[in-house]
């Protein structure tokens, strides 16, 4: 397809066009030809061939796994998306993905990871929670809490946030979450409260 093709197509100049195809070869694009004469896709990849030794492939199979093990369904998912992708730009590695030599045992993931999608989200988006937590001693307590991070353990997860009734770090396991709902308010980033910081001080 010629450049004045494609610009007719895309309503754009040829100058522009150019560019682009320039701007695309350089990143890897898997572009062949030059102007006046026209350009092909050819089959390819973006990113160049992925090469692992055993114990790189290894760690990255354990890590699949244990997120699975440990993850709900939305991590478990999303972890063997990112092992197909990986997959599709292996060459000779291809056979170990298929034949692992580790395993991970675990608890169901259901009861492990209980709301962790939510809480991710969360996270992510840096929104505030009303929090109902029941203690060991199985004493209520209803908190404001920024959530932070979260943290696999064999059997449970642990949910790290500021807590402002307490002004200070706090861990709360996620099966002795009674409740958790958003409460509308964004927090900002603030140092010294962060998980970062959280982690700085163990």
């Amino acid at each position: 397809m010629t450049a004045d093709t494609l610009a007719a197509d895309l309503k754009v100049s040829v100058r522009t066009i150019y560019r682009d195809i320039a701007t695309l070869q350089s990143m890897g694009a898997p572009i062949r030809g030059e102007g006046g004469i026209g350009y092909q896709i050819e089959a390819g990849f973006f990113l160049p061939p992925l090469h692992f030794d055993a114990d790189e492939l290894d760690a990255l199979l354990l890590g699949v796994r244990m997120v699975t093990a440990r993850g709900d369904d939305a991590l478990g998912q999303a972890a063997y998306r990112l092992l197909g992708k990986i997959e599709t730009v292996l060459s000779e590695d291809r056979q170990h993905l298929q034949q692992p030599l580790l395993a991970v045992c675990g608890p169901n993931k259901s009861d492990a990871a209980s709301g962790l999608s939510a809480l991710r989200t969360s996270i992510r988006h840096r929104k505030k929670l009303a929090v109902s937590y029941e203690d060991v001693h199985e004493n209520r307590s209803e908190r404001v809490v920024r959530p932070l991070g979260l943290t696999a353990f064999e059997t449970v997860w642990i949910l790290t946030g500021w807590c402002e009734l307490r002004q200070s770090f706090r861990n709360f396991r996620l099966d002795r979450l009674v409740s958790v709902s958003e409460t509308g308010d964004v927090f900002k980033k603030e140092k010294g409260k962060e998980f970062a910081d959280y982690l700085r001080s163990l």
